[in-house]
């Protein structure tokens, strides 16, 4: 999934960074336009949603759940596998190091669970 906005929340050397959901490669768990808070963490769990920058594309953040983890990398994975997703299918496993776990998220206004 890719996402649309990312900036620093807080003081210039925080770990935690806000970001907008901008497709639909995580539905029905994520929503374009839903908001997330991640925060800068190299500890890592099987099942949980990682923010990390695109292997291949610098710049360009995508959201995905960690599927297996090992030696410092871990495999990033698509809810909605059929919206065109792009993935460790792709672009294989993805380093822990530089990567944020999503600690909240927040529905676009007008959508409800």
């Amino acid at each position: 999934m890719a996402i649309g906005t990312s900036r620093r929340t807080g003081h210039e050397h925080s770990r935690i960074r806000r970001f907008v959901v901008a497709e639909e490669s995580m539905l029905p768990t994520l929503r374009p336009g839903d908001g997330l808070i991640a925060m800068r963490s190299q500890r890592i769990r099987r099942g949980e949603l990682r923010v990390f920058e695109h292997p291949g594309r610098p710049g360009f953040w995508l959201v995905k759940r960690v599927g297996h983890v090992r030696d410092g990398r871990f495999e990033a994975t698509s809810d909605h596998r059929t919206a065109g997703a792009v993935d460790s299918r792709q672009f294989g496993d993805v380093p822990i190091d530089g990567s944020y776990r999503v600690i909240v998220s927040v529905p676009r206004r007008g959508h409800t669970t």
